[in-house]
């Protein structure tokens, strides 16, 4: 049936005016063989959000904002979804093509594979970091990560492991039927990272599909960057076992961060100091957000568990542009 549907696009909302409007035509824009639905799982908007997707082909759930949880939330829209394929994303992530879609789909390659993630981009707009501008330095290769053998990847190290499971709701898609056999754990974060460690410990085999890009980006300011790096760091070693890096990378840091802005001849002087300025704010924000971190890990998991209840205890889903 031409109207069958073969790809499902989950979005979590909230409070997503600032970008809808640009991110939902660009996903129903997409040049696509076969059928598509939209899913929207909103949380508790109250901005316009919601008169915005009276605008488009979209199927809305509405959750009690209090319910919402990076992957029992998702686990929902798996639930709902009627296509073969789920891909999750973002309000704020706008393919960067009109063959996003079609590429992703393409790095299923054969049936072992549960699931494709592809990239993060940052367009080159002046009111986004130009020290995250998108500079790619070679042409997209897909990857292909698999173990047969699923103690091969145990005996890897954090680090390691760590490196194969970058996985992205951003921007990935789904075997639905997997995904349901294998939902994402319950968590306030990572939940896409340790679904990959979950997918190749059960066997399947994941890829990297960089071709695929969206447009992705968030300006953070320091209180937020300390909290967000916190977060992070806490979910890699509970799952991983990963610990941060404390060495005072300050120096390395920032002559990157001058050597990008000061020649970028797209930027005034007076741009380059204010994101001169920005970049040295969110440093300092996750070197201290790491030792704090370092400093808790000595302690017992229960210490722990507070602390990260302490820190973290407000994350937004989103911030908004400046």
């Amino acid at each position: 049936m031409a109207n069958e549907v073969l790809v499902s696009i989950i979005i979590p909302v909230k409070n997503g005016d600032a970008w809808l409007k640009d991110t939902i035509p660009a996903i129903l824009g997409q040049v696509f063989e076969g059928g598509v639905e939209v899913i929207v799982i909103d949380s508790g908007s109250t901005d316009e959000t919601l008169n915005i997707l009276k605008n488009y082909p979209v199927r809305l759930v509405q959750i009690d904002s209090t319910s919402f949880n990076h992957g029992a939330t998702r686990n929902l829209g798996a639930t709902l979804a009627e296509g073969k394929y789920v891909v999750m994303t973002v309000q704020d992530a706008k393919p960067a093509s009109s063959d996003w879609l079609k590429t992703l789909l393409n790095g299923f390659v054969d049936e072992t594979v549960a699931g494709v993630c592809g990239l993060q981009i940052v367009p080159h707009h002046k009111d986004k970091n130009p020290v995250d501008w998108f500079r790619p330095i070679s042409s997209p290769e897909m990857r292909i990560v698999h173990f047969p053998d699923s103690e091969r990847f145990r005996e890897l190290s954090p680090d390691k492991q760590l490196s194969l499971c970058r996985w992205d709701n951003v921007n990935a898609a789904y075997r639905r039927e997997i995904l349901l056999d294998l939902p994402f754990r319950k968590t306030d974060f990572a939940e896409d990272a340790i679904w990959a460690k979950d997918a190749l410990l059960a066997g399947h085999s994941l890829v990297y599909q960089p071709a695929a890009q969206v447009e992705h980006y968030h300006t953070e300011d320091y209180d937020y960057a300390f909290k967000r790096n916190f977060s992070v760091q806490y979910h890699f070693f509970k799952y991983f076992g990963q610990i941060p890096v404390v060495e005072n990378q300050t120096v390395i840091s920032m002559l990157r961060t001058i050597k990008l802005l000061f020649l970028e001849r797209r930027l005034s002087l007076s741009e380059k100091i204010r994101w001169y300025r920005y970049n040295s704010a969110y440093q300092r924000a996750v070197r201290m957000s790491n030792r704090v971190f370092i400093d808790s890990i000595d302690k017992s998991n229960d210490e722990l568990d507070a602390k990260y209840s302490e820190v973290c205890k407000i994350i937004p889903q989103a911030i908004k542009p400046l």
